[in-house]
């Protein structure tokens, strides 16, 4: 009953376990999002070992991505059935079972079932309920307890892949995976520090539901349960009403290119430099550089779009950095030493962690911020697709073309044409507004009355009629009232 009366709660505390809350969520994308990137450094020991072609290999990747953005929402079910201490816990055991199981491998099909199915659904079983968490106990302060949160992504990458190279030459792969599924295991640890809470919303609106449907269905009640499935249809038809607007169709479409353009990099990255002549321990740290550098794009461009002067033009930028790091991709094939990757690593990195902070901007300025939780729910389900696709596609033109090449630049031409995509839509949508806006104005009683004074004043003046309400309606358009 104490362990009761302490987890509930009127209002989010903004502070106190809530900072042990971040900091399990801070673990909890160090273990997924950062493991699952790390895994890339694998790729050329899986090649090597197995004798198989780049398309093979690249599959591992793609499936533990796939499985961890498309079992997302399981792991929300699981924690709202059981508790989010038992989900992440289950998580964390699925996914450490997974790494070992892959360290006995004779087959890549093994690796596909063990590093890509089961350690997915873990990933997924911890992600998405980590977070939820977050957002229960701030309200504040939930931004920057998120910017804590999430750079866990970023800075476990950059310590991780110099870490798990080193694994690799001192153990061999399979020691490298054992470990790693070791290390994976501390989700239970952070699942533990998930100690549950009992906002007031969480009492009222249950109890206020329960009593409406209760007073409606008593004089009828076996018209209770199609009452509700219509409310249940019709809810949900309201809900998820954006997808039928052709902004969001657009905004699908880019976020498709988008998505397939990024992911082949953080597969093929340490491979290529290792074609070019870098050496082991420097690819791995071209990985650790990526990641820091995407954190500090989080956190420098959310900050400088969130200045008055860049606030307006949010979705530009989104554009601009979507497209910088396509034209990033277009270079990669000249940059054939240490030295000249190093730049591109930067620069690649910032720009992905900037789109990244701005997608939820951007998606909010298409539908609004009524819908704005299932519409990102949306956009971050059709990541899944292009992750399951494009590294092995990419392998198959390396394997065809004999260099990396043709993948990088169908990549870089994907997110170019992700970028001009919602650029043209939005320059579309202003042409077609501009008119509109100003036959609105026109038929406005305020400018009518305006325009009329113009004009009385203009003949007045010994000019002609029309000529003053013509001026007066193109200042109108100029300097709205």
């Amino acid at each position: 009953m104490a362990k009761g009366k302490r987890a509930q709660s009127t209002s989010p505390p903004d502070g106190g376990w809530g900072w042990m809350i971040v900091a399990g969520c801070f673990l909890v994308t160090i273990c997924t999002r950062a493991v699952t990137r790390c895994i890339s450094v694998f790729f050329v020991e899986f090649q090597t070992y197995f004798a198989q072609d780049y398309a093979q290999t690249a599959w591992i990747h793609s499936i533990v991505d796939c499985v961890t953005m498309l079992c997302a929402p399981l792991g929300s079910v699981v924690s709202n059935h059981l508790s989010c201490q038992v989900g992440i816990m289950l998580g964390g055991l699925l996914a450490s079972t997974g790494f070992i199981l892959a360290s006995f491998a004779t087959s890549l099909k093994h690796l596909y079932l063990t590093l890509g199915v089961l350690t997915g659904l873990g990933f997924a079983l911890c992600y998405s309920p980590a977070i939820a968490m977050v957002g229960k106990y701030f309200s504040r302060r939930k931004a920057l307890a998120y910017g804590i949160a999430m750079s866990g992504s970023g800075i476990g990458t950059f310590i991780l892949a110099p870490v798990v190279q080193l694994l690799i030459e001192q153990f061999s792969w399979r020691g490298a995976l054992l470990i790693l599924g070791g290390f994976v295991l501390n989700l239970c640890v952070c699942g533990a520090l998930m100690r549950p809470i009992t906002l007031k919303e969480d009492h009222t609106m249950p109890e206020q539901n329960q009593n409406q449907d209760f007073d409606r269905a008593s004089p009828c009640l076996p018209l209770t349960k199609p009452w509700m499935q219509t409310c249940l249809c019709c809810s949900l038809q309201k809900e998820y009403s954006f997808l039928l607007k052709p902004d969001f169709i657009i905004l699908a479409v880019s976020v498709l290119f988008m998505a397939y353009g990024c992911s082949p990099l953080f597969v093929y990255l340490v491979p290529y430099a290792l074609s070019v002549g870098v050496s082991h321990q420097q690819a791995a740290f071209l990985m650790s550089i990526l990641g820091v550098i995407d954190i500090i794009g989080n956190i420098s461009f959310g900050w400088l779009t969130d200045r008055r002067c860049l606030k307006s033009y949010q979705y530009v930028c989104y554009l601009f950095a979507v497209g910088l790091d396509g034209l990033c991709y277009l270079c990669l094939p000249m940059l054939q030493s240490f030295p000249l990757l190093v730049p591109f690593s930067c620069t690649f990195g910032y720009f992905d962690g900037a789109y990244v902070t701005l997608i939820p901007v951007v998606t909010a300025e298409v539908v609004g911020t009524t819908t704005l939780s299932s519409a990102l729910g949306v956009v971050y389900f059709l990541h899944a697709v292009p992750y399951l696709v494009s590294p092995p596609v990419a392998g198959w033109l390396v394997d065809m073309t004999g260099s990396y090449t043709a993948a990088f630049l169908l990549c870089g031409f994907a997110m170019i044409f992700s970028s001009v995509l919602l650029g043209f839509a939005r320059l579309a949508k202003r042409m077609k507004k501009t008119p509109l806006r100003l036959l609105a104005k026109e038929s406005d009683p305020k400018l009518r009355l305006w325009t009329n004074g113009a004009a009385a004043y203009s003949v007045a003046r010994g000019l002609d009629q029309k000529e003053g309400e013509s001026a007066a309606v193109t200042v109108a358009a100029f300097n709205p009232i």
